[in-house]
């Protein structure tokens, strides 16, 4: 893959420079009201002579951090949620670039991309998400941007320009944030323009494996009260796994991105904010490398499992080369988004519009085939041209790219503020989301062709009457008159969503006015009341082909046709109410104590894997299929915290234990003996405990250590089957790690007139993930083992640059110790009972970055 379009961002960068460096004849010096952000608070100033020892213990107290996450400004010290929470500093002291790379930074937070198209990612918090990205099918993490709900986790692995601040909430958020954050919520807040002075910053580097990056971002007033912000970024790298057979490398990728943001302050009691947000992702999926033969019973597939093996590259260990016998082609995916801010302060109170547009089109070319560049057993959607082609197509079969398009609209109104001499702080508000969108794969394409060993001919007839017929059909009577045979699929795919959600909530914190309380004791109750309406409508053509080369000619005829769903629909709504109490105390100014009881929902729908129609389908042995979807999943949540500081604000400990009760779990299984099939159930009873731990101590002015940890114990308790059985054991939590944390130190090591040296290294680790289980034979064959990754970051920062200019040079390393670990397993191909993707190794590089303000 190639990117033109870095040069375009250095450019920029440079002539911003120039334009910077003109004299200011008339900039505005008005300061304008900013969002909040985490923000470097020092200690208050003093009141008297400050000697040497104290001037070092203010250096050396750790910083306040602000957030949002209860919709209102409050330090996180004083916020009863167990969250993370990363300025523009740390994002990028940590290398963080988006949300894919929040893994490695927050315990009982795991990231997946999907396996067959990695623009999309699984979100798991606590153990608790969606194993299977589909259109109609939610979340059960939110993610928000700027305060706008991304409905699709489809497109969700995109490097974001001009970040401010994350914030990961972990736990069910019911209230506040509602329907699907039954495991937590990550809120990305983009920077807002700023009237008060001109400023920028670009930044270019690179890397391991052609590793290109530059982003610059530019803060222009216009006036005293109108100010534009333009964010730009590109980025392209190559993958780690070569293709040697035709078309793209796997894991190459190119991006660019781009945020056009304003901010107008027309009156005294009015900030209008606008943003227009653009992403371009092109890259080419990963192959799955096969690790283990296929032992186990592959159902249909056992037909043709010795030739899938005889076409397959085995290892164990990670392989540089791997290749496809159809040409791999490119995947992309292209965002849009507008979204428009009001916010009125009346007084004591604030009112709040929050309305957004966002548009995707990704499309997912994958292959799944044995990695050895065959052409006679294949596992793609590209073009065939054999007889059977020419049988159900009347010629060659095109390559289809399997394309998703969404778009949802959402308006949001808050009204917020205090009342009662400032004992009583609430915020009520009403939501409503509208989303359309389509999977589309509606032409009749192929999804597997396989060669028969001549010695599984046999075989093949026992296990497969309607063959001989056929056969004879065609004039053969005997198998030596067969050249070759070959099993192929066609499918054609079509499925659409059209869903509505309305929500109207509230949540009030009362200070009783006790003396012997002393304001210390908050009470808060929050309320959410959800409805959603939800519709998919299904078509599918599934047809498998026998086609045989004899005598020197080849003839096909149809095999078999799974059930056709001829646009299908399927239409049900779902009501909700949620509760939340929370009661918070201040044992001193510096040690808060809070203890919380929480409700949350995600909405019912549909499984466009499912097979059959519906419970009374032939062959259904489940009693349910597509058209009687499944019922919304609930979660009871019951969590006590701690936020406290030590030491002089030197060391803070935030800790929290909770226990999460689900009733109705939704999970995604796949069908035994198929590819891609799958149902979804809800689960009887699901449980969870854990014990969250973050911590951070500044040993010295310019010696930082923190440490995060998380325990979970999570487990399904009950599944019932259609036989009445209990069969929880199949259904473990898929990735829900028992042990996971991070440290991280931070060193200044130096501090001169010319700027300052800084160390940065991390350590996170994550335990053994047990993977989904299809059958007990299968067990563990999915799992992904226990790991852990070294990373660190050198630099030489704020180097003056003139008067107003600095300059920052950094090297950077990620997996120092070139770890090599599975980044995700499957064990449901017909040629391999365990096959992965591994995680990226070792990658170095250098970054360069100018920064103006005047």
């Amino acid at each position: 893959m190639r990117i033109e379009r870095i040069p375009l961002l250095l450019a920029l960068s440079l002539a911003a420079h120039i334009a910077a460096a003109q004299p200011d004849e008339g900039s505005a010096t008005g300061d304008a009201p900013q969002d909040p952000v985490i923000a470097v608070r020092p200690a208050p100033p003093p009141t008297r002579a400050v000697s040497t020892t104290d001037a070092v213990a203010d250096a050396a107290a750790l910083e306040e951090i602000v957030v949002t996450a209860e919709r209102r400004v409050a330090s996180v010290q004083d916020t009863p949620i167990s969250i993370e929470a990363f300025n523009a500093e740390t994002i990028e002291l940590r290398g963080i670039q988006g949300v894919h790379d929040l893994s490695a930074q927050v315990p009982a937070l795991t990231i997946e991309p999907f396996p067959t198209h990695n623009a999309t990612l699984r979100l798991f918090i606590r153990g608790v998400g969606v194993y299977d990205a589909q259109l109609t099918q939610d979340p059960a993490v939110g993610v928000y941007l700027d305060g706008v709900y991304i409905a699709r986790s489809v497109g969700l692995a995109l490097d974001l320009a001009d970040l401010d601040r994350i914030e990961v909430l972990r736990g069910p958020q019911g209230t506040l944030y509602g329907r699907n954050t039954t495991g937590g919520a990550i809120n990305l807040i983009t920077k807002r323009p700023d009237p008060g002075a001109f400023s920028m910053s670009a930044q270019t580097g690179g890397g391991s494996r052609s590793n290109y990056r530059a982003k610059a971002s530019f803060n222009v007033p216009v006036t005293d009260d109108l100010a534009l912000g333009l964010a730009l970024l590109g980025n392209r790298r190559d993958g780690f796994v070569d293709n040697t057979g035709p078309g793209e490398d796997f894991g190459d990728r190119s991006e660019l991105a781009g945020r056009l943001s304003a901010r107008w302050l027309p009156t005294a009691w009015l900030t209008t904010d606008y943003s227009y947000d653009h992403s371009d992702l092109r890259y080419a999926n990963t192959l799955f490398q096969a690790v283990l033969p296929p032992n186990t019973n592959k159902g249909q597939a056992e037909l043709f499992k010795p030739y899938a093996v005889s076409q397959t590259v085995y290892s164990e260990r990670r392989l540089r080369h791997l290749a496809t016998g159809a040409p791999m082609e490119e995947s992309g995916s292209r965002i849009d988004g507008h979204a428009l801010t009001l916010t009125a302060p009346l007084g004591a109170f604030e009112l709040k519009y929050i309305g957004a547009w966002r548009k995707l089109r990704d499309e997912e070319y994958a292959d799944l085939g044995g990695g050895a560049g065959s052409t006679t057993y294949r596992l793609d959607s590209n073009a065939y041209a054999g007889p059977a082609a020419t049988v159900a197509n009347g010629g060659p079969t095109p390559l289809v790219i399997p394309t998703v398009t969404q778009e949802q609209f959402s308006h949001e109104l808050q009204f917020g503020g205090r009342l009662f001499d400032d004992r009583v702080e609430f915020i009520v508000g009403a939501y409503a989301f509208r989303e359309t969108g389509r999977e589309d794969r509606h032409r009749l394409n192929h999804q597997l062709s396989t060669a028969i060993s001549p010695d599984q001919l046999d075989e093949l007839s026992a296990s497969l009457p309607e063959l001989d017929p056929i056969l004879g059909s065609l004039g053969i009577i005997d198998f030596s008159q067969i050249d070759q045979l070959r099993l192929v699929n066609f499918v054609d795919f079509d499925w659409t969503i059209a869903n509505r959600a309305t929500a109207l909530f509230g949540q009030a914190t009362w200070t009783p006015p006790f003396e012997a309380l002393q304001d210390r004791l908050h009470l808060t109750v929050g309320y959410r009341r959800s409805s959603d309406e939800r519709e998919a409508v299904k078509f599918r053509i599934s047809d498998t082909y026998v086609e045989v080369q004899a005598n020197g000619q080849g003839t096909a005829r149809l095999l078999s046709s799974a059930e056709k769903f001829d646009y299908v629909r399927s239409a049900r709504s779902f009501r909700d109410d949620a509760w939340s109490f929370v009661a918070a105390y201040e044992l001193t100014p510096a040690i808060n104590l809070y203890a919380k009881s929480v409700e949350a929902y995600k909405s019912g729908g549909f499984n466009v894997r499912d097979p059959h129609i519906s419970g009374a389908s032939q062959g259904n042995t489940y009693g349910f299929g597509f058209v009687d979807g499944f019922a919304p999943e609930y979660v009871q949540s019951w969590e006590a915290g701690i936020k406290s500081e030590w030491l002089g604000r030197r060391l803070r400990v935030n800790a929290d234990v909770f226990r999460s009760d689900y009733t109705d779990m939704q999970i995604n299984f796949l069908i035994p003996g198929t590819i891609s099939d799958t149902k979804t159930i809800n689960a009887g009873k699901a449980r969870m405990r854990g014990f969250e731990l973050d911590a951070t101590a500044q040993l010295h002015a310019d010696l930082r250590l923190s440490a995060d940890y998380a325990w979970l114990d999570a487990e399904v308790l009950e599944v019932i089957d259609p036989q009445g059985n209990n069969v929880a054991d199949l259904y473990p939590f898929t990735s829900a790690p028992r042990h996971s944390g991070v440290v991280a130190l931070d060193w200044t090591a130096l501090r001169a007139g010319w700027g300052e040296l800084r160390a940065y290294g991390s350590y996170n680790y994550i335990a053994q993930r047990q993977g989904n289980v299809i059958t007990e034979e299968r067990r563990g064959l999915t799992s992904i083992p226990a790991y852990g990754l070294w990373n660190a970051r050198l630099s030489a920062a704020g180097i003056r640059m003139g008067s107003e200019g600095t300059l920052d040079l950094a090297l950077w390393g990620r997996n120092l110790a070139d770890k090599v670990y599975p980044l995700m397993a499957i064990d449901n191909l017909p040629q391999s009972d365990r096959a992965v993707v591994w995680g990226e190794p070792r990658s170095l590089g250098l970054e360069l970055t100018y920064r103006f303000r005047r």
